[in-house]
């Protein structure tokens, strides 16, 4: 059997970093990593190839390869996903799908041959065994979930790693909070399922081994969902680390109840943790109670990012406009704490009802779903109709509020308040690459960009004051050039 792998392509979004990457001569920033586990669980008799599109474009010659073609793929992804289904369609190829676009709307893929849904590592061995049977039916589902400590390895020989700016490791699936608007316990379920700390450290090695140096994505719903479980992993991690003179720099997502324990802040960053994303970083309490995001209610979340800026991590944040009980100064609240916070990359989005979500399930009873939703809630699309302010209203402060954050001004000034607070464990490993992306950063930012007077004005400072922290001033001045170069589309 020969088997195409196919990742389709993201849109230019906030995440991707597509208008920065060519200073570090990159492609893409993360890896496909379902897509490359998916592949260890294939038969070793199967030939594979992976196409990932958005390093390389998906040709004829590789549809006409294969014997069947398996789709992995996001909800963001879902435009791509039609171009494939079309050009496999011109050949005859069959389909095989999977991944959280199939997940949670499988009902809108008729075209696909057969949909394998869920975790893989339940329902792909059904698909395998009604295959050599010669019975496959179109769709295979489970409410079981899966002991992740039996998930292979990734297949990372199936890609070229020069192409990327990171890696991506998976440590748990699932998260013990259920806000109504995220799909993760839909999909991954609310009890934290974890790997062994044996397994993370071959999964950590492998890359090693592999030649790897540089940015490693721990792509986790909420990485400290089993609080006890990931201290004893960040105890062995740090080991191993120091071992090896810390080849990776460590990022993921979390909780913001993480800035409430010391002890875990202190193990992640002696582990090689630099930054961590936190979701949904709204000003306005009413919002939180109303989405069910508790463990953000109670608490200062300007000094919660703080503290955790404090403790050697940057703070990447998500916020959230839209909600039915956002105030009517809701952007001028933003602007405020995202200021204040010294959050530098803040994803400004607009509320989207996701499939199998809670907020879909009450938006649809309450008749104010109005389409389907992108998957990018930074493309400034609203899927439903809502109850306060009118579309247009939120849309225009909406996008007001991203001008004014990513302002040249206003985002130096925002990058010169993170740097006021955060203290690197660490001074930052530069690299040829980091060398290349700070000449290129003089060239675009200090001589060709309009804002070129705060990109002066941030390096003098960072050189004064801020010295062990000058590859983050760097980057972070890298980072809003992607920014406005989205901002001006």
């Amino acid at each position: 059997m020969k088997a195409l792998l196919v990742y389709p392509s993201i849109p230019d979004t906030f995440w991707n970093f597509k208008h920065i990457l060519k200073f570090i001569r990159k492609r893409a920033a993360h890896v496909p990593l379902g897509l490359l586990t998916f592949a260890a669980m294939l038969p070793e008799d199967w030939s594979l190839r992976l196409i990932d599109m958005n390093v390389e474009p998906l040709t004829d010659d590789d549809i006409q390869w294969a014997d069947t073609i398996f789709i992995g793929a996001m909800v963001v992804q879902k435009e791509s996903v039609r171009e494939v289904i079309k050009l496999a369609k011109q050949f005859g190829k069959p389909l095989v799908a999977g991944g959280p676009l199939f997940s949670s709307t499988p009902e809108e893929f008729d075209e696909i041959d057969t949909q394998i849904l869920n975790e893989a590592e339940i329902t792909f061995p059904l698909y395998l065994q009604d295959l050599r049977a010669g019975s496959v039916k179109r769709i295979y589902t489970t409410e079981e979930k899966p002991d992740i400590t039996k998930t292979p390895l990734p297949k990372w020989d199936l890609i070229n790693m020069d192409y990327y700016a990171s890696m991506s490791i998976q440590y748990s699936r699932g998260c013990p909070f259920d806000c109504e608007f995220c799909d993760i316990v839909k999909l991954n379920g609310r009890k934290p399922r974890v790997k062994s700390c044996d397994q993370m450290l071959h999964e950590f090695e492998a890359l090693y081994q592999r030649g790897w140096r540089g940015r490693c994505f721990i792509v986790d719903d909420n990485f400290i969902g089993n609080k006890s479980k990931v201290k004893s992993l960040l105890h062995e991690l740090t080991k191993w680390q120091e071992q090896r003179d810390y080849p990776f720099s460590l990022f993921t997502e979390a909780s913001v109840n993480l800035a409430e324990d010391q002890e875990l802040m202190s193990l992640m960053t002696a582990a090689g943790f630099d930054s961590v994303f936190l979701g949904d970083l709204t000003p306005a309490e009413e919002c939180l109670a109303e989405c069910g995001k508790r463990q953000n209610q109670s608490i200062d979340l300007v000094e919660a990012v703080k503290t955790i800026q404090r403790n050697g991590m940057e703070v990447m944040g998500g916020f959230i406009i839209g909600f039915d009980n956002d105030p009517p100064n809701i952007f001028e609240r933003q602007i405020k704490f995202i200021q204040s916070s010294g959050v530098v990359k803040a994803m400004i989005g607009l509320l989207n009802a996701i499939p199998g979500t809670r907020l879909y399930q009450r938006l649809q009873e309450e008749g104010r779903l109005l389409a389907d939703c992108t998957g990018d809630n930074c493309d400034g699309s609203l899927n439903f109709i809502p109850k306060k302010m009118d579309a247009e209203t939120i849309r225009a402060g909406y996008q007001a509020v991203l001008n004014h954050i990513y302002s040249p001004k206003e985002y130096y000034k925002r990058v010169l308040e993170f740097l006021k607070e955060y203290k690197p464990i660490r001074p930052k490993r530069i690299d040829r690459l980091e060398i290349r992306a700070f000449l290129s950063s003089i060239l675009y930012l200090g001589i060709l960009d309009k804002g070129k007077f705060y990109y002066w004005k941030l390096l003098m400072n960072a050189l004064m004051f801020h010295r062990k922290a000058f590859g983050e001033a760097v980057s972070s001045a890298l980072f809003g050039y992607h920014f406005r170069k989205l901002l001006s589309k």
